[in-house]
């Protein structure tokens, strides 16, 4: 052992020969090579790569882009989610607060769990919930409960949390853990909040899909072949432009028969956003399209006889896609707060269907916000997804810009 450690000490610290200059030298070249790799591919990258690169240092476009991952993952999940249905009612919670969430019981730690609450009336007369905390009511998870499916194909009855309620006087309603209160026929608030979300997230989604292909074919056609064509378009253009837009939105309602299911209602809320959100993008195809069309690697592409369907998909359009996108994305809150507008007023979806428009119905009401602000709750999933697309949007138009 210590012959072991004596020969240790005798080899030599440099066992390569090398000297510090020689190790030096080494390192600055490994460096060296290592720029020469990374602008090699900065320079051979695609464009969309150097989108994507620019586009990932931007911070606030990536909580962005987290924030509405949340949303739409609970927008599809929202059933699974939600402890209730939209026909689940219970008169005795109406206007109810938000239920508060306990873990400690007399000292002693249970898990999560909440308390039975009396109704009772303060000095104004106001209704007031008061916890009973003699005995707690757990919070269990993965609990079944109201029958629903599951992407609307898996039938199932399983639901992400429910409230134990061994114990409970068979006179009471089952108790419900409501962490956004209740509206004013006692039905969960968060429960409507997520089911409201496959809406108002969708409408302007789908809506925003249709007036981009609207306004790129019409556009396309407008911009492409000119002359005559040109003139119609954009003199549907400005006479569809020229409408108020709140008018138009009653007129079209109008138009939607009483008494339609809720799907269909869903269709013509959807196509009344998208033919109203077309124009302004179609102007701008219009431009890129007159301005490409000059170009010389077009008219080589019509010297050689390509047609001009893959004249315009092939050439004119990947030209400009960035920039669409960009506008796609900047359009979608927009469509959000019209369709929360229209159901605001009544003018979209109703009840039984809900959505976060139809949910703030209740809000119109001063002294209704005043004494239960938990209203409100919708309107603040509303500022944070319009919010979160406008960044999302600068941080992809930031993206997109070559001198950047």
């Amino acid at each position: 052992m210590i012959r072991e450690k004596e020969q240790k000490r005798a080899l030599p610290e440099n066992p390569s020969g090398k000297s510090g200059a020689d190790r030096a030298a080494e390192r600055r070249e490994r460096k060296a090579e290592k720029a020469r790799r990374k602008q090699e591919k900065y320079f051979t990258a695609s464009q969309w790569q150097l989108m994507g690169r620019r586009l990932v240092r931007h911070k606030l476009a990536i909580i962005s882009f987290i924030l509405l991952g949340i949303l739409y993952i609970g927008m599809i999940f929202a059933n699974f989610l939600a402890p209730q249905g939209l026909e689940d009612y219970s008169g005795a919670f109406s206007n109810a607060s938000p239920t508060p969430l306990h873990f400690f019981h007399e000292g002693e730690f249970v898990g999560p769990f909440i308390y039975r609450r009396d109704i009772e009336r303060d000095e104004m007369r106001n209704k007031v919930f008061v916890e009973d905390k003699t005995k707690p009511y757990p919070l269990e998870f993965l609990v079944h409960g109201k029958a629903y499916k599951l992407f609307g194909i898996i039938e199932t009855d399983l639901h992400l949390y429910g409230v134990d309620n061994t114990g409970l006087p068979e006179r009471e309603d089952p108790l419900v853990y409501m962490p956004f209160g209740a509206d004013q026929l006692g039905r969960d608030l968060f429960t409507r909040v997520l089911l409201g979300s496959q809406v108002s997230l969708t409408v302007p989604l789908l809506g925003t899909a249709i007036s981009f292909v609207l306004a790129l074919i019409i556009g396309g056609i407008s911009g492409y072949y000119g002359g005559w064509i040109d003139t119609v378009i954009q003199r549907l253009i400005e006479v569809l432009s020229s409408f108020p837009t709140l008018p138009l939105w009653m007129a079209l309602s109008a138009a939607i028969p009483a008494g339609i299911p809720v799907v269909q209602v869903y269709i013509w809320i959807t196509l009344i956003m998208s033919l109203m959100g077309w124009t302004g993008l179609s102007r701008t195809v219009r431009s890129k399209f007159l301005s490409l069309k000059k170009e010389d690697y077009v008219m080589a592409a019509r010297l050689a006889g390509v047609s001009d369907a893959k004249i315009v998909a092939k050439h004119l359009v990947p030209g400009f896609m960035s920039y669409l996108i960009v506008n796609l994305t900047l359009g979608i809150p927009g469509m959000i707060l019209g369709e929360t507008s229209m159901s605001f007023l009544g003018l979209g979806m109703r009840a039984p269907a809900t959505s976060w428009g139809v949910l703030l119905q209740e809000c119109q009401s001063v002294s209704n916000i005043a004494n239960c602000p938990w209203k409100l709750i919708p309107l603040v999933f509303v500022a944070i997804s319009i919010l979160a697309f406008n960044f999302l949007g600068d941080g992809l138009r930031d993206a997109a810009d070559p001198y950047k």
